[in-house]
């Protein structure tokens, strides 16, 4: 199949991206040409045709998932702790064969890392080309940006165009983002919701355009290119008050839902994961949902230790003694995604279940204490290595964000995130990740954290700034108004995986949690905190 087809394109090589023409981390899995390929429904990852073979590329969030959905036929290939998947990509290519690369579903930079190469683009996508409807009508939830900038600007990332608007769209499950793309000048906005094409073609002044987030096809239609790095996303990283009331408001009730699925869950046995994730589903629309910010995870014992599961098995029954991890979170009235992850025990736990919940929970208070933690000293000692670190050392990252950040190409010196001058006491995000890992890293023997802290949160789950891991994006200072996730881990794939994640903010030079549904009390051995973990404790309802 490979070889016909890449001879009826007159290719050598065909990299079929997961992505849509909006470079989003989730499209719909019936326009995801990726999953049409391979059978793998992971948000990340791409895959290549070469003559004899297919490969997939997935990082360790991915490689047990992967195994178990590609194809007959495809060749996964399961990346590790700082290996790039373009780097891959390059050792299996020859720069003197052609490469076909579908034009509107890569970005722009992404294509320029492959200059060096024969490149052939692709107007249609031969695997999946297929797009689904979307409104052309939008709910004004918050309200609109003055974004008048100096020169004409043509932005194409989903959520700073709905975050400039103030428009969202509800009709599209696990999303609240708008189908559109945003001109802007000094004098006005305009919405562009159909083809842009001609309005491409027939602006002949210069054109702003971050190259990171607008796909090839639109890029080379641009006659006057000028590469600017979007200072939307800076923007749209520090959040206003109302936007932080209207978080607070969204999880004050996606705390009532997951309450009300933990009282489900304690009150009734033999449940599914399939029957949790339908019942979570139905207390989200209860408590004003419009819908759900992704789809829930739902994961009995072995299955929580997959970070990005995703089945919700009808067949895999919540026993006495057994662990459910639930990572979860919806869209209400303002459009802005929540995100929490709690894990419960049905009935008595064991001592192996105690020990890592505990210590996953030292992590989250150790980090979410930061500022005030005396183990701090680590981000002293990291100082020097930070003023150093390069865009090569992308090693960890939260669902998808690192495969997006890798490919912007910035220094220190350049980026245009960084929030210096805001005082010495503003924490990096790798700081507060460096120190999670001090405390989960090696501890228990078979358990692992192979993943970042944590991720930005606004319109879409996944945003960044800010970031908290290795990546170069999660140098920049995380400033009063900002709004993140700490979620630490450990996981045995022959055993269970436990996360606790609470989405966060800054306020006032201090880390501030939007969730304040409490951790699971039967799972906590008191013998494992120290004194300083105890009284952090008191802050937290224990159930």
């Amino acid at each position: 199949m490979s070889n016909k087809l890449l001879n009826d394109l007159n290719l050598d090589y065909l990299l079929v991206c997961c992505t849509n023409e909006f470079l989003v981390e989730y499209p719909a899995l019936s326009e995801n040409a990726r999953y049409t390929l391979t059978g793998f429904s992971g948000s990340t990852g791409d895959a290549l045709i070469t003559k004899d073979n297919i490969y997939l590329f997935v990082d360790g969030r991915y490689h047990i998932q992967a195994d178990n959905e590609v194809k007959e036929g495809v060749t996964v290939v399961k990346l590790k702790l700082g290996q790039k998947q373009d780097d891959e990509i390059r050792k299996l290519i020859r720069p003197d064969k052609t490469l076909g690369v579908v034009a509107k579903k890569i970005s722009q930079t992404r294509l320029e890392t492959f200059k060096d190469y024969k490149i052939k683009l692709l107007d249609k996508d031969p695997i999946n080309d297929f797009t689904e409807s979307h409104n052309v009508e939008f709910v004004q939830a918050m309200p609109a940006k003055e974004y008048h900038p100096e020169n004409p600007t043509f932005v194409t990332n989903l959520e700073e165009v709905s975050y400039i608007s103030g428009k969202r769209d509800f009709s599209k499950d696990c999303s609240s983002k708008i189908w559109a793309k945003l001109y802007a000048d000094k004098e006005k906005q305009i919405l562009l919701t159909d083809n842009t094409d001609e309005f491409l073609k027939n602006f002949d002044a210069e054109l702003n355009v971050d190259k990171n987030s607008i796909n090839a096809h639109d890029y080379s239609l641009i006659k006057n290119p000028i590469h600017k790095f979007s200072e939307i996303k800076s923007m749209k990283s520090v959040k206003s008050k109302e936007e932080l009331e209207a978080y607070k408001q969204a999880f004050e009730r996606t705390d009532k839902a997951v309450s009300a699925i933990r009282e489900f869950i304690e009150n009734n046995d033999n449940l599914s994961e399939y029957d949790i994730a339908k019942r979570l589903r139905e207390e989200f629309i209860k408590f004003g949902a419009k819908s759900l910010s992704f789809n829930s995870i739902v994961a009995i014992n072995q299955n929580s230790a997959l970070a990005h599961y995703a089945k919700n098995a009808k067949d895999v029954i919540l026993k006495d003694g057994s662990l459910v991890l639930i990572d979860c979170g919806a869209y209400y009235d303002s459009g802005l995604a929540t995100d929490i992850t709690r894990v419960f025990v049905k009935g008595k736990p064991n001592e192996l279940q105690k020990r890592v919940y505990t210590t996953v929970l030292k992590a989250f208070l150790n980090s979410f204490n930061y500022l005030d933690n005396s183990l701090t000293r680590i981000r002293k000692a990291q100082h020097s290595f930070a003023n150093d670190c390069s865009p090569s050392w992308i090693i960890r990252g939260v669902g998808g964000v690192t495969s997006d950040l890798h490919l912007t190409g910035l220094r220190p010196t350049e980026n245009p995130l960084s929030h210096k001058g805001r005082g010495d006491n503003a924490p990096c995000g790798f700081e507060i990740d460096t120190l999670a890992h001090s405390i989960l890293d090696n501890k228990i023997e078979g358990f692992t954290f192979g993943h970042g802290l944590g991720h930005g949160i606004g319109i879409n789950v996944h945003e960044a700034p800010p970031n908290l891991s290795q990546n170069e994006i999660a140098k920049t200072q995380i400033v009063d108004g900002m709004t993140f996730t700490i979620e630490p881990g450990l996981y045995n794939p022959e055993h269970f995986g436990v996360r606790l994640e609470n989405s966060c903010y800054m306020e006032c030079g201090k880390i501030h949690s939007f969730v304040k549904m409490g951790y699971e009390g039967k799972l906590i051995n008191y013998d494992l905190l120290n004194e300083q973990e105890k009284e952090w404790l008191k802050d937290f309802k224990i159930l």
